[in-house]
């Protein structure tokens, strides 16, 4: 295409395009930059979600950044985003839109945190990364996750979480690098790195990393999407600490980052008000202090829904106030008229609209969206999900699982021998077929394998949103208890349990005759595992608290503050006594490859 105007011209610099772009737009181009919206890969005329316009409604208000939700095909990925684009171009400046998505490589059966997978490769969550200590296949797999956005058409990454699991109820642990702050800064900074390459150029997906400050510490561990968890607290004073994977992203270069919700309760000095809302973090630590230039965009629905310690404020006093505060994009919003109507009546002036807008449009020319907005929609199902991608995944699924206790002797003790009858639950006949035999009772078995899954409490009626959240409780009830220690003094039993959070093993440990931890695996990752095929290479990423009462008693803000626990960060025995071998990285080839 050739250029009519400077910023159409990709030979100029990036400051330069954004410069010239920013004296054509109108107020109502700009403003619609500050919104960033759900919507689905749908028709363009079909409501839009949670009481939104549709999308051609949303694009004709200026927005042109949207977080797309469940996902078909690559190919039908791949094919709307291309429509969107040409439907975007039909604006007189043809402003390209910004697709973004949450996580959607790992293995999540919540779509409250995460996205499920649907046609893209699946890793372990990023508790079983953690568990791996590895930063290159980190930024080794942050480069598959490129690739495959960019295959379909998604540009900004609404991860990773690098808050800290400092609190062992908090439901949001799955899909963070665990407890320690060191670990958690060098795999945050391994993964922005293998999204983003060593600056955001046309290769990358920009990263929004999340939710700054560090939104871990949340008093008795609830969920700030929930009014009862509104509170994060710092008894320990470790603030500072909480802060740390956060400016080494700074340093790292990352592009974006989110606030989280929750509204800081005791520090000296600070307003006690939502992070998006917070003048004190936003402007002072993060801009001032910290010197971040980059993308500041709230969670998503503060303004309308979250808008902890400022609920008695008008929707536009909120839009106000978190524009004071320092934010550029409000997440989960869509009323750009009502910012408009601030900037006419004077409430916010045009050159606070513009240092957004220029931020929002310097990170669009620097992915290259102006000068190629279209993905090659043959290619996209070749690209997403590639056999040898989904056997690394699948490998390194097996790899994180950490082995807590392993029997000295028996037929229960791992890995597994072929040829043993099994009682299972958690795995088919299907699964078995070739290494031991299901059988239906615990009575008939040589060996029993239980999969399970942290415990939690109910929240919500079920279906609603706040169901997805698991919190609360720890500890097993009694009755699983007794049913399960039953079955091991019936047969000797290997226990595999899915760690979303830390789980009280400390009355199952005692009585299986071996434990394995998994932080997402698939069937056949688990019995690969099981039988040695992947032997467990992982280390925990998180104290396993040996009580509720020692949990009760811990301080949220404090890391391994739980007494006595169970087992502790970095315990993973190992099949043998020699050290763990590096995970295969056969398709090392295919995975680096970042174009697409």
């Amino acid at each position: 295409m050739n250029a009519r105007f400077p910023y159409e011209d990709p030979a100029l610099p990036v400051e330069q395009r954004v410069d010239d772009l920013l004296t054509r737009m109108s107020l109502q181009d700009k403003a619609g930059l500050l919104f960033q919206q759900f919507v689905k890969i749908d028709d363009f005329d079909a409501p839009g979600m949670f009481g939104s316009a549709s999308i051609r409604e949303l694009l004709s208000q200026g927005l042109t950044h949207f977080n797309i939700l469940f996902a078909p095909s690559a190919r039908q990925i791949a094919q709307w985003h291309n429509a969107l684009q040409d439907e975007a171009r039909k604006h007189p400046l043809g402003i390209p839109v910004t697709v973004a998505s949450d996580p959607r490589h790992h293995f999540t059966d919540n779509p409250a945190t995460a996205m499920m997978a649907g046609p893209f490769t699946q890793f372990p969550e990023p508790l079983g990364l953690a568990a791996l200590r590895d930063e290159d296949l980190v930024e080794r797999f942050g480069r598959l996750v490129r690739r495959e956005y960019r295959a379909v058409g998604i540009r900004a990454a609404l991860h990773p979480q690098i808050d800290l699991a400092t609190e062992p109820r908090w439901a949001r642990q799955s899909t963070t690098f665990g407890e320690d702050a060191e670990l958690t800064a060098r795999l945050g900074v391994a993964y922005i790195k293998g999204l983003q390459g060593d600056q955001v150029g046309p290769e990358s997906v920009s990263v929004m990393a999340k939710h700054f400050p560090g939104g871990g510490p949340q008093k008795d561990g609830e969920d700030p999407h929930f009014s009862y968890g509104r509170e994060q607290v710092y008894p320990g004073g470790y603030f500072d600490l909480h802060l740390k994977p956060f400016t080494a992203a700074i340093a790292a270069g990352v592009a974006q980052l989110m606030p989280y919700y929750g509204m800081p309760i005791g520090l000296d000095g600070v307003e006690e008000v939502g992070f998006g809302f917070n003048k004190d973090m936003i402007t002072g630590l993060l801009r001032e202090q910290l010197g971040f230039d980059g993308i500041v965009c709230t969670d998503w629905g503060i303004l309308s829904n979250t808008c902890w310690g400022v609920e008695h404020l008008t929707y536009e006093q909120r839009m106000l106030k978190a524009l004071d505060a320092g934010v550029d994009q409000f997440g989960g919003e869509h009323r750009a008229d009502v910012l408009i109507s601030l900037v006419r009546t004077g409430q916010v002036s045009q050159d606070r609209i513009d240092v957004s807008a220029r931020r929002l449009l310097r990170d669009k020319f620097r992915l290259g969206l102006f000068d190629e907005r279209h993905v090659d929609t043959e290619r996209a199902d070749i690209i997403v999900g590639t056999t040898a991608a989904r056997a690394e995944g699948i490998t390194t699924q097996a790899a994180a699982h950490t082995l807590l206790t392993n029997a000295a002797t028996g037929p229960a003790r791992l890995p597994l021998r072929t040829g043993l009858k099994v009682y299972a639950e958690g795995l088919s006949a299907e699964s078995l077929v070739g290494r031991a035999t299901l059988v239906a009772t615990p009575n008939e078995a040589d060996v029993a394998v239980l999969r399970l899954q942290a415990p939690w409490e109910q929240r919500g009626d079920g279906t609603s949103f706040e169901s997805f959240f698991h919190a609360g409780s720890l500890a097993f009830p009694a009755a699983e208890i007794e049913r399960i220690t039953q079955i091991s003094r019936t047969v000797p039993t290997v226990i595999d349990i899915y760690l979303d959070r830390p789980a009280i093993l400390t009355e199952l440990a005692g009585s299986a005759a071996a434990v394995l931890a998994n932080f997402g695996a698939c069937e056949e990752a688990v019995v690969r595992t099981l039988f040695g095929d992947v032997p467990p290479q992982g280390m925990l990423p998180f104290d396993l608290p040996s009580s509720m009462t020692a949990v009760e008693a811990s301080r949220p803000d404090a890391p391994f503050d739980t007494a006595d626990p169970l087992f502790a960060f970095g315990h993973g025995l190992r099949y043998d006594a020699g050290m763990p071998q590096p995970i295969p990285v056969a398709t090392a080839a295919e995975l680096n490859e970042t174009g697409a």
